[in-house]
C-alpha cells in the first residue's frame, strides 16, 4: 500500500521541469546573444562573462556555507544571473567592479532575502544598478571597434540619425549582450517554444512602450524612429529575459498585462524625460516593487466568496 500512496502537501500538480532544467534552458537560449557579444567585442567580453558567473556561483556557495544551509548552486540560478549581469555590462568594464557587482548581486540582492524565490528583485539588475550608481563613468564608457563612442540610443536621444539595420544585427556600441535585437529574439523564440516563458509580459511591455513613444516622443508614428528604440539598449534582453523572471513578475493574468504596462510607460519615462538614454533596468526594478501590490488587487476570489458588504446606515427615524 505504501508503494500506491505518496502523501505530500499541496500543491500536487507537479511538471517534470525542475529549476535546474529551467534555468538550463535560459542558459541555452541565451548563447546566441553571449556569442555574438563575445564576437563583437572580443576576448574582453569571454573575460566578463567568465569572471560574473564563477564569482556568482562561488559566492552564492560561500555564503551557504557560512551560514550552515544546503549548497544551491547547482539549480544553475547563480549560473544564470552571473551570465545576464555580464551581458549587461561594457566590455571594458574593470574586473574587480564585475566581482563587486557580482557578490552585491548574488549576497545582497538574492541570498539575504532567504535565497532564490525570495528576492524581491531581479539579482542581476540589482548588481547592475549597485555598478551604475558606484561607477558610472566606467558602466557608461562604451568602445566598438577599439573606437569610444556614444551608442545609438544616445545618439538618438541627441537628434542624431543612427542606422537600424546595424542596430538589428548588433553592428554598434552597448554592452555585451544588448547589442544584437536578432540573437536576442532568436534566443526569445527558444524559450517560447520551450515553454519557459510567454508572450504576455513582453509584448505588453513592447506595445505598451511603442504607443508611449509615439504619443510622447515628439516622432509620431515615425517607423525608423520606432524600430531604433526597439532594437536600441537592453530593451529586448530585459523583456524575454528579466522582465519575464518567474520570481519576480505577477502570475496572475490580469497581472501580468499591468506588470507589461508599467514597464512600457516607466520606460518610456526615463528614455524620451530622463536625464539618459536608457532606462530598461530601473523600469524593472521599480516594476518588481510592485509586483505584491499587483497581485493583491488581481488574484482572483475562491468560487463561492463574496466581498465584504458594508452595513446599511440606519435611517434616524427608525
Amino acid at each position: 500500500m505504501s508503494n500506491l500512496l505518496k502523501v505530500s502537501s499541496s500543491p500536487h500538480v507537479r511538471a517534470k521541469d525542475d529549476t535546474s532544467r529551467i534555468m538550463f534552458y535560459v542558459i541555452l537560449a541565451l548563447m546566441p546573444t553571449t556569442i555574438f557579444g563575445i564576437f563583437n567585442f572580443g576576448l574582453r567580453a569571454l573575460l566578463l562573462v567568465v569572471v560574473c558567473i564563477l564569482t556568482c556561483v562561488l559566492s552564492e556557495f560561500l555564503f551557504e556555507k557560512a551560514v550552515g544551509k544546503k549548497s544551491t548552486i547547482k539549480d544553475l540560478s547563480a549560473a544564470v544571473t552571473g551570465l545576464l549581469l555580464a551581458l549587461n555590462l561594457p566590455s571594458t568594464l574593470p574586473v574587480w567592479q564585475a566581482v563587486i557587482g557580482s557578490v552585491f548581486a548574488i549576497v545582497v540582492v538574492k541570498m539575504l532575502f532567504g535565497g532564490l524565490g525570495q528576492n524581491f528583485m531581479n539579482p542581476a539588475l540589482g548588481g547592475r544598478a549597485f555598478l551604475v550608481i558606484s561607477f558610472a563613468a566606467t558602466m557608461t564608457h562604451f568602445e566598438y571597434d577599439g573606437v569610444a563612442g556614444a551608442t545609438p540610443l544616445a545618439c538618438l536621444k541627441n537628434g542624431e540619425l543612427v542606422n537600424t539595420l546595424d542596430m538589428l544585427i548588433g553592428r554598434t556600441g552597448g554592452t555585451i549582450g544588448e547589442t544584437s535585437a536578432l540573437c536576442i529574439l532568436i534566443g526569445a523564440i527558444i524559450l517560447i517554444l520551450l515553454g519557459v516563458i510567454d508572450l504576455t509580459i513582453p509584448g505588453v511591455y513592447i506595445l505598451s512602450f511603442v504607443v508611449f513613444i509615439v504619443l510622447f516622443g515628439g516622432h509620431g508614428f515615425d517607423t525608423t524612429y520606432i524600430v531604433a528604440h526597439l532594437c536600441g539598449g537592453g530593451l529586448m534582453l530585459g523583456a524575454f529575459f528579466m522582465a519575464t523572471d518567474y520570481v519576480t513578475s505577477p502570475i496572475t493574468p490580469m497581472g501580468k498585462i499591468i506588470f507589461g504596462i508599467c514597464l512600457g510607460v516607466l520606460t518610456g519615462l526615463f528614455r524620451i524625460f530622463g536625464n539618459s538614454a536608457e532606462g530598461v533596468s530601473f523600469a524593472i526594478i521599480f516594476s518588481n516593487l510592485l509586483v505584491p501590490l499587483i497581485e493583491r488587487v488581481t488574484v482572483p476570489r475562491a468560487f463561492g466568496i463574496e466581498r465584504e458588504r458594508k452595513p446599511k446606515e440606519v435611517k434616524a427615524n427608525e
